[in-house]
């Protein structure tokens, strides 16, 4: 066979699609299997992409006339959409009383924007606002809030997982403490509405880049539900887990502590990268107990951070 003819069939059309259709096989199948291995988890998170990639890859396949692998192809989109679709129902019925808003802004630690970041918090103007990755720095940059905000508990950190708390609304039995070894923080308070009392947590896991670092995310998303469970209002959990809603590991958050995702109802909402459209998936969270109704969801403008801000407008029965 000539060099010629082996560089013609190199570079055969049907054989780079039929590499990349195998290539989507194999990780959708590697993101249900994200108990056995950190690594197999990342590939959970990007269901949305997958769906995608998979549309011009039926088009090319029944152009050209490959029905069976075009009939592959969507049902390998469909199991990925499966996953999605559940997303964009349930949407609840408007409020009959006046909505509570909260906000998640990760504000990122090395980010200089801070007159971006204090005009999305007063575009949104929150009753609830939390921030993470707050430094001293930021610490210091954000007290202009204070007056909006009297209620806040704080600890800002030189790395990643600082953390702060604003609220429009009292405060009560404020701490912060670690659940898991590695010592970041996460916020449990008690914030007294108009409508009645809600147990607050505000957690930043670590991100699972590598075994050590995912297995300390897992081990705080493991110890969330025995901490959702006692406490003695219904809960608002917020923060960036670092995980999407298709990791099994966030699965079992929302089943062992019988919490709801706030995504549900309205739709696909990503929210980190911010600045790579195609690859954004939401890692940002906001859930909730069944005495909470979330009424309205969505992701507030970008503020120079890598994360784009959540915010939830949300009421509950006392």
């Amino acid at each position: 066979m000539s060099e010629k003819t082996t560089r013609k069939r190199s570079l055969n059309p049907a054989s780079a699609i039929d590499f990349i259709a195998l290539g989507l096989v194999a990780a959708t199948v590697f993101g249900f299997l994200g108990r056995l291995h950190w690594f197999l988890d990342l590939f959970s998170h990007f269901r949305v992409q997958y769906m995608q990639l998979c549309l011009p890859i039926i088009g090319i396949y029944l152009w050209k006339r490959m029905n069976k692998k075009g009939a592959a192809m969507i049902l390998l989109a469909a199991i990925n959409y499966a996953l999605v679709l559940p997303l964009y129902f349930g949407k609840p019925d408007a409020p009959t009383k006046e909505p509570i808003r909260a906000m998640l802004m990760n504000i990122n630690a090395l980010n200089g924007n801070t007159d971006e970041v204090l005009s999305a918090i007063h575009d949104a103007d929150p009753d609830i606002l939390l921030l993470e990755e707050v430094t001293p720095k930021w610490d210091n940059e954000l007290r202009t809030l204070n007056d909006a905000y009297p209620h806040h508990i704080e600890q800002p950190r030189d790395d990643c997982f600082g953390i702060k708390l604003f609220s429009k609304l009292p405060l009560s039995k404020s701490e912060i403490k670690s659940i898991s070894e590695r010592d970041v923080p996460t916020i449990l308070t008690t914030i007294h509405t108009p409508q009645g009392e809600i147990s607050f947590i505000g957690t930043h896991p670590l991100p699972p880049i590598g075994k050590a670092y995912s297995e300390s995310r897992n081990l705080q998303l493991r110890a969330l539900p025995d901490l959702v469970k006692n406490q003695p209002h219904p809960v608002l959990l917020i923060g960036d887990l670092n995980t999407s809603p298709w990791s099994p590991h966030f699965q079992r958050l929302e089943k062992e502590s019988g919490l709801k995702n706030s995504m549900k109802g309205f739709g696909f909402q990503p929210s980190w990268p911010a600045d790579r459209f195609f690859l954004k998936i939401p890692i940002d969270h906001v859930l909730y107990s069944e005495e909470i109704t979330i009424h309205n969801r969505m992701t507030g403008k970008r503020i120079g951070s890598d994360h784009l801000p959540i915010i939830v407008d949300f009421t509950f029965a006392q």
